[in-house]
């Protein structure tokens, strides 16, 4: 029976991404920062780092966010190290997701130039 190989980096970028959207959605409600959600997290191979790609309901605002995210970055570090079980936790790196905001812009960009009438959504019949 062929198993799926996974890689612990694997294994543990999901289990800080489970932690760490907690995490900060309380950071993010205590500091009153705009709210944001954690999409992905990126462990190095060697787990001294971890890319933390988050996603802003207001997208003007995601600077402001990653600000204060970063400013309170050892404080979120050190929860997480009391919630997960590993040995090193990595530092943390916020960084905006800006995959939802252009997937948007496509989107605005085929209705612009999709003739009218043929929208992806309607139902031939």
């Amino acid at each position: 029976m062929p198993s799926k190989s996974f890689h612990r980096t694997d294994r543990v970028s999901a289990q800080l991404r489970r932690e760490l959207g907690t995490l900060v959605h309380e950071a993010v409600r205590e500091l009153g920062l705009p709210s944001v959600s954690v999409s992905d997290v990126e462990v190095t191979r060697d787990m001294a780092h971890a890319k933390v790609f988050v996603t802003a309901l207001q997208p003007e605002r995601s600077q402001e966010a990653i600000k204060g995210l970063r400013d309170a970055a050892k404080e979120i570090r050190y929860e997480l190290a009391r919630a997960v079980k590993l040995r090193h936790v990595p530092e943390l790196h916020f960084v905006y997701d800006e995959s939802l905001d252009r997937g948007e812009k496509i989107d605005r960009l085929l209705d612009q130039v999709r003739p009218r009438g043929e929208a992806g959504d309607d139902v031939a019949g």
